[in-house]
């Protein structure tokens, strides 16, 4: 929640031990468990599917030894507007017959040919599943094989993108009675998906603090649509008010807008839900053009991405804060890697609580009385699936 952390690790040292895991990923899965390579399941992936229900997508990664890795599948990734379709076609010829030792090697985009065009749109839901497949085999959730650095992280309620003034204070005053300490704004939109009043955002961000008073945290995200004088002009207002982030209130593009943000502005600069590779954040981060780095694991390729961007920030002293943000399942993705990153001080949840919580899951993710998220204990992702009801609910089941 600072402009710069820093901590005692080398780079070397630290950019080591974190590599090991993303790249052998089973074997230092089974080492957390105590578990010989030799008396793991049988990883060999028998068959892929997807499960067509009215809410939507969820694929399915199984092994011969019947473990089965799921993850949502959406349509489209809003950020990158990008389309899933083929994902099945695509992910069937890539997986089935093949090792989950071999895993690492699916969803990198290292090679130049794949590094040129960026990040695959199918890779991250093939990866989050593969994870979840892992904890499973293994007995253990995700954030305990990426190494374990707490047991909860503080929440703040992420809202919607209300229309007054006054929905907002009546959204912010229900998440404080729910317990949470920290809450994020997403300021109207006057046509979907497009530019807001800044005048009037302005007016909301002093009404949430004379609401809320001087110890509750606030967050501001424009998600993109203001130009470099109204970014201005609402970030001196939120040094005022005391906001510990202001979240892509520029297009992601404008560098040398974040860098002037940065450099004339006390509030945390949060920048990364637009970037669609890891390799993308070098520059930023050399520049000085985002105080807190950001990423969503749908757009840069999973969890194994999302790991690499944390430890990347780290090693230049910057926190870093995944988007929690849709169903279940794609707030447990972002969730595991908070747990096991240090320097990952928030979790976003999307508000109200379980807003999209699909009706298959048996688990949910809600926060606690003292404004935290505690870690799952579950295997895998850590929120079990009702396998009856989603029987249930699927319309089609595609393989």
């Amino acid at each position: 929640m600072t402009k710069r952390s820093t901590g005692g690790v080398t780079r070397r040292a630290l950019v080591s031990g974190a590599c090991s895991v993303l790249a052998r990923p089973v074997a230092q899965a089974a080492q957390a468990a105590g578990i010989k390579p030799g008396d793991l399941p049988d990883l060999t992936i028998k068959e892929v599917r997807v499960y067509v229900t009215k809410m939507g997508q969820l694929a399915g990664i199984v092994t011969t030894s019947g473990i089965e890795g799921n993850y949502t599948l959406r349509r489209r990734y809003w950020h990158p507007d990008w389309s899933t379709e083929g994902w099945l076609e695509y992910a069937r010829r890539l997986l089935v017959g093949k090792s989950a030792l071999d895993w690492p090697g699916w969803i990198a985009a290292w090679d130049p040919g794949r590094r040129r065009r960026g990040q695959s749109p199918y890779s991250s839901a093939i990866d989050n599943c593969m994870w979840d497949l892992l904890g499973k085999a293994v007995g253990l959730p995700v954030y305990r094989i990426l190494g374990a650095y707490r047991d909860r992280v503080l929440a703040y309620a992420s809202s919607q993108h209300l229309k007054t003034v006054e929905e907002f204070v009546e959204s912010a005053r229900q998440a404080k009675a729910q317990g949470f300490r920290a809450y994020k704004i997403h300021p109207p939109e006057l046509e979907p998906g497009g530019r807001g009043d800044y005048r009037l955002d302005m007016e909301i961000c002093k009404a949430l603090r004379k609401e809320l008073g001087d110890d509750f945290l606030l967050l501001m995200d424009p998600v993109g649509v203001y130009t470099r004088y109204e970014a201005m002009k609402v970030g001196r207002l939120l040094d005022e008010l005391n906001f510990v982030a202001y979240e892509d209130p520029i297009p992601t593009t404008d560098i040398d807008g974040y860098v002037e943000l940065c450099q004339a502005l006390d509030v945390p600069i949060h920048l990364g839900e637009f970037l669609f590779s890891p390799y993308a954040y070098a520059e930023y981060i050399r520049r000085g053009a985002a105080d807190v780095v950001r990423f969503i694991v749908d757009n840069v390729g999973g969890i194994t991405a999302g790991m690499k961007i944390a430890h990347l920030a780290e090693c230049f002293g910057l926190e870093v804060a995944p988007h929690n943000w849709g169903d279940t399942l794609e707030h447990a993705v972002h969730f595991h890697c908070e747990l096991a990153a240090p320097n990952a001080p928030f979790f976003e949840m999307t508000f109200p609580q379980g807003a999209y919580d699909p009706p298959y899951m048996k688990d949910r993710i809600r926060v606690a009385s003292d404004g935290y998220v505690y870690a799952p204990t579950k295997p895998g992702l850590g929120y079990e699936i009702d396998r009856d009801e989603l029987d249930r609910l699927t319309v089609q089941l595609l393989r």
